[in-house]
């Protein structure tokens, strides 16, 4: 029930409590990632909320296409984001989705790192009745391979050429989706095959498990060792990468899955303030077992492998904080070096 007449001095207080507040409120900075799901989601997401406790608030916009987002960040439109290392060396070399982007070369150049990661594998998936059971059986078969604007496709079609020999629209169809049209297309049989980058464990590639049996396709020993497989390998945020495949319920490849590991990193823009990526960066380790509870992949993220990967210098913010602690910073990601 209204009381008409304190209505003007409740308004008037509200519009001073409501000044007062925003005059004392904190920036709010721009922040973009992945979608939800993705490896490089939930790290972003962790560092955002452990940003929080120092004071610097990241809006965060999840479901982005890394590729624009490192050039939003690049000219300064956004002040973090998630990003791939080897983006930065397109995007410095005016190539593929950065070919027609005015100034991309000096644009590269405003790129900082913040940390590294290992992120995970590109898990080649397939459900058990496909008819796939090996990589020579995608002869003719339909194989999501990612986002139309995304590298990971390009990724994932080398990858298989590299094994098979085989060419994306000639030997197999190559269908380009969002990651969850993805998902969905190899549920619901529209496709044979999906290749997905994912953490390790993941609880998306698992969940193929919970109601049937599926396949992680894993790299032959014989091809491991061949100068395409060892140049793809050694691509910026790229590696060889082994793990168990019992970690998944219902998967059907027996011991050791050996797949192409790829890393990320955190990044921003040399124009954001020193305080506040020192500020930022030092809450994130100081609260590091609260982000090691986030997920079981972010366990991998200690002091060694803060700086996995990166190709571009730290922010001054950052490295401010790891001088400052002790950690071992390597002299090509200074800034200037």
């Amino acid at each position: 029930m209204f009381l008409f007449k304190s209505l003007g001095r409740t308004l008037a207080a509200a519009t001073f409590a409501f000044a007062a507040a925003n005059a004392g409120s904190a920036e709010i900075f721009k922040g973009e990632t992945a979608g939800v799901g993705d490896p490089v989601h939930t790290v972003f997401v962790a560092f955002s909320n452990q940003a929080g406790k120092s004071g610097v608030e990241i809006q965060v916009n999840a479901g982005q296409t890394l590729t624009k987002s490192m050039l939003k960040g690049a000219k300064g439109e956004i002040d973090f984001f998630s990003t791939v290392p080897s983006l930065v060396n397109l995007m410095a070399g005016q190539k593929r989705m950065y070919e027609k982007v005015e100034g991309a070369p000096e644009l590269s150049k405003n790129i900082r790192a913040i940390l590294g990661f290992k992120a995970g594998a590109y898990h080649p998936v397939t459900l058990a009745g496909s008819g796939i059971e090996t990589w020579d059986d995608i002869k003719g078969k339909t194989v999501f391979t990612g986002p139309p604007a995304g590298s990971a496709s390009a990724t994932s079609e080398a990858l298989i050429k590299n094994i098979t020999g085989y060419v994306a629209g000639e030997d197999y169809q190559a269908v380009r989706l969002g990651w969850g049209e993805g998902y969905a297309a190899l549920a619901d049989g529209k496709i044979d095959m999906m290749v997905r980058p994912a953490e390790i464990g993941s609880a998306n590639i698992e969940r193929f498990g919970l109601s049937g049996e599926f396949r992680v396709l894993s790299i032959p020993e014989d091809k491991v060792s061949s100068e395409e497989m060892q140049a793809l390998f050694g691509r910026p945020g790229r590696g060889m990468m082994q793990f168990n495949g019992d970690v998944y319920k219902g998967q059907l490849t027996d011991g050791e899955i050996t797949a192409l590991g790829f890393t990320q990193f955190v990044g921003t823009h040399a124009d954001v303030s020193e305080d506040v990526v020192y500020n930022a960066t030092k809450s994130f380790w100081e609260n590091l077992d609260e982000v090691h509870a986030t997920a079981f992949f972010l366990k991998d993220v200690t002091k060694d492998t803060a700086f996995t990967s990166i190709n571009v210098p730290l922010h001054p913010g950052a490295l401010r904080y790891y001088d400052e602690v002790g950690f071992e910073v390597p002299d090509d990601l200074r800034p200037g070096s």
